[in-house]
């Protein structure tokens, strides 16, 4: 049980709430990152992002657009996936996605994350019991990429997140953009880029109980990364080697007794606000290996460079691949070893695929135009499917 007071003013309230949840999802210790909005939807999409991490480059097929909206057009299938973890005190946090590649030269991906807290111990001043509640946050986003040539994409991204963290305050919402880049200049590397959360943050107004207002700004997240195949074919796997770089930039405000002024030869008490900017820089790596036909296996670790052993998140996993009639299904399977080791998280997803994307092989051919004495030469780009 945690054990919350009940009253309290409306900024030490938020604040607590806020950082229990962001806390407890992701038990991370830097300020910048645990106390940050947002901290659920960090997680990444699924049980393979939970080991290899959501990568921005892995642009090989199983990975999300939630990672990276540019990825939307690699997508190898037309599915769903379900996700569910299994995290230590009383946390819970689901996530739904469906997707599709658009050929012939686009791909789309929507759902909706959800994190939430239960059982929590409501005191008030007194240590007398208010009874329990629950936090929750949630987030639906859609994200939309298209081929700017046969080896680029780029893409965009739309996230809307809610706040449930107090029962008196109407729940808050955040719109997020989010811009992307990937590349895949041949069968066995890919890599990319992404700015995530720009212009997102929480504006909490607390009038009806005789507060005010606060802003909660979500850190910018800026990531780059890369995948690399090793052994077997580009369709049937293989090793494969992912990496990613993160910062995140975040802005904050703080207030602080500045002293006694006067107004209208009123003593009132001076406050001074100081706009913060707070950053970090982090890493991730991950492998992914197929031992035999639809049975791979993985392992990662997370939250690299932090400065701090306890703050490393290890990761290992497995994925099956069975079919069922005409349907593609895939099972992964994550264990993740939070930081300080606080506990074991779980997660597992249900992924089913109805339609497959063919081997695809793309043909460039450049077409010259005659203008006046300059010769101009842009490319087109033909997509020709296998038998």
């Amino acid at each position: 049980m945690r054990h919350l007071s009940s009253r309290r003013p409306l900024a030490v309230a938020l604040a607590m709430r806020s950082a229990l949840l962001s806390g407890l999802l992701l038990l991370a210790a830097m300020p910048a990152a645990s106390q940050a909005p947002g901290a659920f939807a960090r997680f990444g999409m699924g049980a393979r992002a939970a080991v290899l991490g959501p990568q921005a480059g892995d642009a090989f097929g199983d990975t999300s657009p939630y990672h990276n909206p540019a990825l939307g057009p690699f997508q190898a299938s037309q599915g769903m996936e379900i996700t569910g973890a299994l995290l230590d005190f009383d946390r819970e946090w689901t996530a739904v996605q469906v997707g599709a590649p658009l050929q012939p030269r686009a791909g789309l991906a929507g759902g909706f994350v959800q994190a939430r807290v239960t059982g929590i111990d409501g005191r008030d001043e007194s240590g007398y019991s208010t009874g329990e509640f629950d936090v929750s946050e949630q987030a639906f986003f859609v994200a939309f990429g298209t081929r700017l040539s046969s080896k680029v994409a780029a893409g965009v991204g739309l996230r809307v997140y809610r706040s449930d963290l107090a029962e008196e305050i109407r729940p808050p919402t955040a719109l997020g953009f989010s811009l992307g880049l990937a590349a895949k200049p041949s069968d066995r590397f890919s890599f990319g880029l992404v700015a995530e959360d720009l212009f997102a943050q929480y504006n909490w107004n607390a009038s009806a109980v005789g507060g005010g207002t606060v802003a909660d700004r979500f850190p910018v997240r800026l990531r780059g990364g890369a995948a690399y195949r090793l052994g077997g074919t580009p369709e049937d796997g293989g090793l494969l080697l992912a990496a990613e770089f993160e910062g995140q930039i975040r802005s904050a405000e703080t207030r602080e007794a500045g002293g006694i002024g006067t107004i209208g030869g009123i003593p009132t008490a001076e406050t001074v606000e100081t706009d913060l900017r707070l950053g970090e820089t982090l890493a991730r790596v991950g492998a992914e290996y197929e031992l035999v036909d639809a049975f791979a296996v993985r392992a990662g670790v997370d939250r690299l460079l932090l400065g701090d052993a306890g703050e490393l998140r290890p990761s290992a996993g497995f994925s099956v691949s069975p079919r069922l009639g005409e349907l593609d299904i895939r099972i992964d399977y994550a264990a993740t070893l939070e930081s300080y080791g606080t506990g074991i998280a779980q997660t597992a997803t249900l992924r089913v695929d109805v339609w497959r994307v063919e081997p695809a092989r793309y043909a460039e051919f450049r077409v010259w135009l005659q203008r006046g004495d300059q010769a101009l030469t842009t490319p087109l780009v033909f997509e020709t499917h296998e038998n």
